[in-house]
């Protein structure tokens, strides 16, 4: 089922993706287990209580994250890329046309809440490993959100450095992470062995059915031992599906299991652990240190959601949802790792509101997983449709365990719609609101290019324009951005009615964004001659792909030796919009798409080119 290119599996991808991947399941256990009993408010020192929440933990991880996410969803690849706008493009492009703008939407929404993980993630993260500092000294309480600030702060200030740089520094901390996990939980363990018994999903039924009326609220706060899952897809091009699965089942999985088992064997002996099991199963003379390395853990663990955020983002960017933003390539080997300087910082913003808003980790966490696992579920569902277009016996065997795991995730929903007022509001308020500016943007381009394109000349009329204006001819070449495939752009016709000058070599590029995250090499330009000096050149690149027009014009030079590209002068629209009450957009929707216009980065600058090279040609636009 994969559509992408094999990956190779090496050491220093395992430690890569083990720094940046699994840093937001791996960090659970700071806080799962302990939340599950406190908004449950079951008994820990009731033995069918622990062996239940264990068993329930258990298969939560192993049939979303071990059997859907690294089994099933990373075979999803579109050409080496993941995350839920990769899925959707990859299930569009195999879909039936009348279920694509269904899909869109889908794909969009699940984007949109994606988001909203990436700002809450790091806020619980961090939280909850500095509180750890009230166990070693109480009278350090108060200084747990100015150090939690000041943690984030670091951390959103190291993310220029790149995404492959910072897995290579991660990677060993995570290593001795996971290590301390597993041996934490396997002292605990060696204590009271019978907390294995929780492997047989009969404790978990039987906890459901001891406690129907509280189950929604167990499985809304199981499902934090979960969430990471999304940002483990989100970050497949980053280090490919090899190295993740390998980090996964050798090391990830039997960590979180024994340390997960480990805290229940420790309430089994005290239940009165439940105060922090994570941070006293250790001795007392290691808690500082271990609350040292969790804080570095959990600005990993942060680490994960933010560079799938800026992956999705770019996503978003290339395929017209979101307006254009300075994109800074963080690695020459790969070109999905990126560093996105306005969406970095408005995440650090939010995360310190979020953080100076709710105060602690628990509070915090009942505004985490609505958002996320409404996401799970929305991945889940795009995979089905698209395995059930692509049939074979293989394929129906996963659609049956999709079937589970998205019944098992649609309890998750439910459980943590009960967290709306308290707290489960804001991913969702924050979902809306960005789905809402990605919508705006995508309708506000078509209303505008409607209104631009009657500006637009075809070439028979353009041809009656040079015989009236007969145009000065300039012996350079230039070169004109367009996005009609058949018409000629009105910054070439006004340089002609206006100017009265034609370049002796004029090009017009139609550059399109495609459905597939690379195209090939050699395939990526097409000329065809509109008329003696006036040329066409159809070029596409992949949504995971920087435009570059300087090298497509290169490429171009394959088909049409006789391109000039020294000193080229490249000219591109940027409209000012006048807003009227005209059209199909609320006078709202307009006002936004304005504001987006006016601050969208340089278009220059997106498409590769030198600033003292371009010509920018506008009108007034009503929109």
């Amino acid at each position: 089922m994969s559509h992408g290119k094999s990956a190779s599996l090496s050491a220093g991808l395992v430690v890569g993706a083990l720094g940046v991947v699994f840093g937001d399941v791996g960090t659970s256990p700071l806080y799962a287990l302990r939340t599950v009993f406190a908004d449950s408010q079951l008994d820990p020192a009731n033995l069918g209580n622990i062996l239940g929440v264990l068993s329930l933990i258990f298969w939560s991880i192993l049939l979303i994250v071990a059997i859907k996410y690294v089994l099933i969803v990373l075979k999803a690849d579109n050409d080496g890329e993941g995350g839920v706008l990769a899925l959707t493009q990859l299930t569009i492009h195999s879909a039936d046309p009348r279920l694509v703008a269904v899909l869109s939407l889908i794909g969009l929404a699940g984007c949109a809440l994606f988001f909203g993980d990436g700002i809450i993630t790091p806020a619980i993260s961090v939280l909850s490993a500095v509180e750890g500092l009230e166990i070693v000294e109480p009278d350090l309480e108060h200084a747990v959100i100015p150090i939690a600030a000041v943690v984030l702060l670091t951390l959103f200030s190291l993310q220029k450095s790149g995404t492959d740089k910072i897995g290579k520094a991660f990677g060993p901390i995570m290593i001795l992470w996971f290590g301390t996990l597993a041996v934490l939980g396997v002292l605990s363990i060696a204590q009271n062995p019978e907390v294995l018994v929780a492997v047989n999903p009969i404790y978990a039924i039987d906890l459901v059915r001891a406690h129907l009326g509280l189950s929604l609220t167990i499985f809304g706060a199981v499902f934090l031992c979960v969430t990471g899952g999304e940002a483990l897809y989100a970050d497949l091009g980053h280090f490919g599906r090899p190295a993740i699965s390998c980090a996964w089942f050798m090391g990830v999985l039997p960590a979180l299991l024994l340390n997960y088992f480990g805290q229940g064997a420790l309430l089994l002996r005290d239940a009165a652990a439940l105060k922090n099991p994570f941070y006293l199963l250790a001795p007392s003379n290691l808690l500082l240190p271990l609350v040292l390395l969790a804080t570095a853990a959990t600005v990993i663990a942060s680490q994960a959601v933010i560079s799938g955020v800026f992956s999705i983002c770019r996503q978003c960017q290339l395929l017209g949802f979101l307006p254009r933003m300075r994109i800074v390539h963080s690695s020459e080997a790969s070109i999905g790792q990126v560093y996105l300087p306005s969406v970095n910082w408005m995440l650090c913003i939010c995360t310190l509101i979020l953080v100076a808003g709710f105060r602690s980790s628990d509070a915090l966490a009942g505004a985490y997983g609505i958002g996320v696992s409404i996401t799970m579920v929305i991945d889940t569902v795009l995979m089905l449709t698209l395995l059930s277009m692509l049939r074979s016996r293989g394929n129906i065997l996963q659609m049956a365990v999709l079937g589970v795991v998205l019944a098992v995730e649609l309890l998750f929903v439910l459980g943590n719609s009960a967290k709306i007022t308290s707290g489960g509001w804001f991913p969702l308020a924050f979902g809306v609101l960005l789905l809402t500016v990605m919508r705006t943007w995508q309708h506000g381009r078509s209303e505008l290019a409607k209104r631009t394109s009657r500006e637009d000349y075809t070439p028979q009329k353009f041809r009656e324009l040079l015989e009236s204006a007969q145009p000065v001819v300039v012996p350079r070449t230039a070169v004109f951005l367009s996005s009609d495939r058949t018409l000629l752009p009105r910054t070439l016709v006004r340089n002609v009615k206006y100017n009265g000058v034609l370049h002796a070599q004029t090009v017009v590029l139609n550059l399109q964004t495609v459905s597939v995250p690379r195209v090939l090499q050699g395939s990526t330009t097409r000329t065809e001659l509109v008329m003696p000096g006036l040329y066409r050149i159809w070029a596409q690149v992949g949504f995971m792909e920087t435009p570059d027009v300087p090298k497509l014009l290169r490429d171009a030079q394959r088909t049409w030796r006789d391109l000039e590209l020294h000193e080229v002068t490249y000219f591109l629209g940027r409209d000012d919009i006048v807003l009227t009450h005209q059209g199909n957009l609320p006078m709202w929707r307009k006002r936004l798409f304005a504001f987006m216009s006016r601050n969208s980065a340089f278009a220059g600058t997106h498409f590769g080119l030198e600033a003292s090279r371009v010509v920018e040609s506008g009108a007034q636009v009503e929109l």
